[in-house]
């Protein structure tokens, strides 16, 4: 991290431990929004640390999506990200979180256990992108059908591709 970072983010998010800091590769802030760029390896760790310390309580996980840049205009470290956006209620701040992912094989580990609105996040962004969350329960499609092959936000998916359902499922009580 640059040294107007490290400066910067001490204004910030003060007292933050070293072994936090060494997890943030990149800090930006955009009108008035922060973005820390984290290493993957430690997502848990840096997530339940904002959320559980009593200097910073970020107690909301108010969203959590996957973006593609294979066509974006500006060069990405990778092709995918996942962003968490976090709240603070008691100092009433916001940030983003912001991981970078491979493109053979985007993975990263759950927080469902962390924040429980993850859950369902993270299944949208497994069925939308493709991203595996490692040691999630449940990681099955939620807004596809079942039959449906591929992920259809990632940008080389074709636009005009139509996937009939073949086989619906019963509703019951009807």
């Amino acid at each position: 991290m640059q040294e107007t970072h490290i400066k910067w983010l001490a204004n910030v998010l003060p007292n933050l431990p070293e072994s936090i800091q060494s997890q943030i590769l990149n800090v930006d802030e955009f009108r008035g929004e922060t973005t820390l760029s984290v290493r993957k390896e430690g997502i848990r760790e840096f997530i339940s640390f904002l959320k559980n310390d009593p200097n910073f309580r970020f107690d909301v996980l108010m969203d959590l999506f996957a973006m593609d840049y294979i066509k974006y205009a500006l060069p990405q470290p990778e092709r995918y990200a996942v962003v968490y956006y976090l709240v603070s209620l008691l100092q009433t701040r916001r940030i983003r979180i912001k991981v970078f992912l491979s493109d053979e094989q985007p993975s990263i580990d759950s927080i469902y256990d962390i924040y429980k609105a993850a859950n369902w996040f993270e299944r949208e962004a497994w069925d939308l992108y493709g991203v595996n969350f490692i040691g999630h329960p449940n990681l099955i499609r939620l807004l596809c059908h079942s039959d449906f092959v591929g992920h259809p936000l990632r940008k080389d998916y074709p636009s005009d591709r139509y996937q009939r359902l073949k086989t619906a499922v019963p509703s019951e009580g009807m």
